[in-house]
C-alpha cells in the first residue's frame, strides 16, 4: 500500500552535552544516491534535490574555509583514507544507476588539514593512509554531495567508511577532524553522506510511484528521525542497535556517528529539510545547526 506522506519538515532543540571549542559552522547528514542529482525533475526526487539545494543554500551562509565529506560509499578495508591529490576532477558513471548518466566532478582538496587528520589518526588508534594519484574513482556519494552543497567552492576533505571501524572509532573520526581544523583555525562545514532504511525495488518502477519499501522501514525511519530531533541524542544513538535490525541503513548508520562526533555531540537544533524515497529506500537532508 503506498504510503500517504513522505514528506517531513521541522525544527527541533537538541540537548548538549559537552561544551568544547567548535571548528564546525554547519553540517549535515544528506542521501549519496545520484537520482536527485541526474534525475531531479522525476517527481518525488525533486522534492529531494531542491532540499538538497537548500542544505547548500545554508552551508554556503557559514562560509566555511573547507567542507569535510564522510561518505558511506567510499568503502575502505585496511586503512582510514584521506584523498590528498589537490585537484581531483573527471567523469563517473555510477554501479548501480548507470543508466541514467554520468556524474561530472571537480573538487579542489584541502590537503594540509587532510594531512594533519592523517598525522594526528593514530593518537585515537587508527591507521590512516593518503590516497594521491591521478583517476582515483570518486564514490557517488561524495559527487552527489559536493555538487548540491559546495557550490560556493571550497576546498574539501575527503574521507573514506572503513568497513572495520563500529559506530565509536567513527564518532572519534569525526572528533579529530573538528580538532585538526581547530588547530589549523579554519571553520569547517561537516557533511556525512549515507541514507536511511536500505531496502530498494528490484524491479523497474514508474519514478511517480515511488515510495519507502514497506511501512515498517518507514515507520522505523520516522522513529529514528524524531530521536535525532528529540533534545535527547543519547536515545538516539542508542536506538541505532535496533534501528539497524529494522531497517537495513547504510553501514550501520555510521554516517550519523561521523556527524556527531565532528559536532562534539553538540547542537542547538536539526532541521529535516526532506524525508522521502529513493527508488524504495529511505534518505533525508538533515541541518544540524551549532
Amino acid at each position: 500500500m503506498a504510503l500517504e506522506t513522505l514528506s517531513w519538515s521541522g525544527t527541533c532543540r537538541l540537548q548538549r552535552w559537552h561544551e568544547i571549542d567548535m571548528s564546525v559552522v554547519s553540517a549535515f547528514l544528506v542521501p549519496g544516491s545520484p537520482l536527485p542529482r541526474i534525475q531531479g525533475g522525476n517527481p518525488p526526487w525533486d522534492a529531494m534535490a531542491k532540499a538538497l539545494s537548500a542544505a547548500g543554500d545554508v552551508l554556503a551562509s557559514t562560509d566555511p574555509d573547507s567542507i569535510v565529506v564522510y561518505s558511506t560509499q567510499w568503502i575502505a578495508v585496511l586503512d582510514q583514507l584521506w584523498q590528498t591529490r589537490e585537484q581531483v576532477a573527471g567523469r563517473h558513471v555510477d554501479e548501480n544507476w548507470h543508466e541514467f548518466g554520468v556524474l561530472e566532478y571537480d573538487m579542489a582538496i584541502d590537503v594540509e588539514l587532510a594531512t594533519a587528520c592523517i598525522e594526528e589518526s593514530s593518537s585515537i588508534g587508527v591507521k590512516s593512509k593518503a590516497v594521491n594519484y591521478d583517476g582515483f574513482p570518486i564514490d557517488t556519494g561524495t559527487i552527489v554531495a559536493d555538487s548540491f552543497l559546495n557550490r560556493i567552492r571550497k576546498p574539501v576533505v575527503v574521507t573514506s567508511n572503513n568497513v572495520y571501524h563500529d559506530m565509536a572509532v567513527t564518532e572519534s573520526i569525526g572528533q579529530l577532524v573538528a580538532k585538526s581544523a581547530r588547530e589549523q583555525r579554519k571553520d569547517i562545514a561537516v557533511v556525512a553522506v549515507g541514507g536511511l532504511s536500505g531496502a530498494f525495488f528490484r524491479q523497474e518502477i514508474i519514478p511517480e510511484d515511488d515510495r519507502i519499501f514497506s511501512e515498517a522501514y518507514d515507520s522505523a525511519n520516522r522513529k529514528m528521525l524524531d530521536l535525532i530531533c528529540s533534545g535527547n541524542c543519547q536515545k538516539a544513538m542508542a536506538f541505532v542497535p535496533e534501528y539497524n535490525e529494522q531497517a537495513s541503513p547504510e553501514m550501520g548508520f555510521k554516517h550519523f556517528g561521523f556527524v556527531s562526533g565532528a559536532l562534539g555531540h553538540k547542537y542547538s537544533k536539526a532541521e529535516v529539510h526532506h524525508y522521502g524515497p529513493l527508488y524504495g529506500s529511505g534518505g533525508a537532508v538533515i541541518e544540524f545547526q551549532v
